[in-house]
This record gives C-alpha cells, sequence and structure tokens, in this order.
C-alpha cells in the first residue's frame, strides 16, 4: 500500500515539474511583454502627458499573471495560472489618471447628406 502511495506522490511531482518548466517558458515570454509595455507606455505618456489606460489596465493584469506563475513556481500555490485560471482582473491604477480621448462628434443620422 506503500508503495502505491509513494509511486502516486512520485508521478504528481514529475507531473508539477513539467508544468513548471511550461511556465518558466510562458514567463519568459510574459516578461519581454511586460517590458515593451513598459516602453510604450513610457513613449505614450511622455507624448500626451498621461498614461493610456488600455496600457495600464492590461500591465496590471499581466503583472498579476506574473505574479500568479510566481506563486505556482514557488509552491505557495495548487492553482495553475491562465488558461487553466480565469486571466486576472485588472485593478484601479492607483497613480496617474489615464488619458482620455474625446468621443468623436458623429452626424446626426436622420439628415440627408450636404453636398
Amino acid at each position: 500500500m506503500s508503495e502505491e502511495r509513494e509511486d502516486l506522490q512520485r508521478e504528481h511531482i514529475l507531473l508539477r515539474v513539467l508544468w513548471m518548466l511550461i511556465f518558466v517558458v510562458v514567463w519568459q515570454l510574459a516578461e519581454i511583454i511586460l517590458g515593451a509595455v513598459v516602453l510604450l507606455q513610457l513613449g505614450y505618456r511622455a507624448f500626451y502627458g498621461a498614461p493610456n489606460a488600455s496600457l495600464l489596465g492590461f500591465g496590471d493584469s499581466l503583472s498579476q499573471y506574473l505574479a500568479q506563475i510566481g506563486r505556482f513556481g514557488t509552491f505557495n500555490s495548487e492553482d495553475k495560472p491562465w488558461p487553466f485560471a480565469d486571466w486576472p482582473t485588472p485593478r484601479a491604477p492607483e497613480g496617474e489618471a489615464p488619458h482620455q480621448v474625446p468621443p468623436a462628434a458623429h452626424p446626426v443620422r436622420d439628415e440627408e447628406p450636404k453636398l
């Protein structure tokens, strides 16, 4: 009975090591993407004077995702990150307010075009 339990535990740890190796590769890719988001946000901030709202949300979600991978890899969590769990929801920014683009004016649709 004890041998079966040891075999099951060994199989469990080997499967976890496989997932950890896969998530190390995902971590490396996500790290590059996060670096690109940082550079894009810096350029956007320099040009418009405020950060981009979409990049703020994506950057926060990606940061949380990297934290989930880190928690799984260091045995702080048994939950595998995305795609096995939901993608992290971005939190409200704590820094500068994002750049707002006013909506474009739309012509009234019932009018005929003016020539």
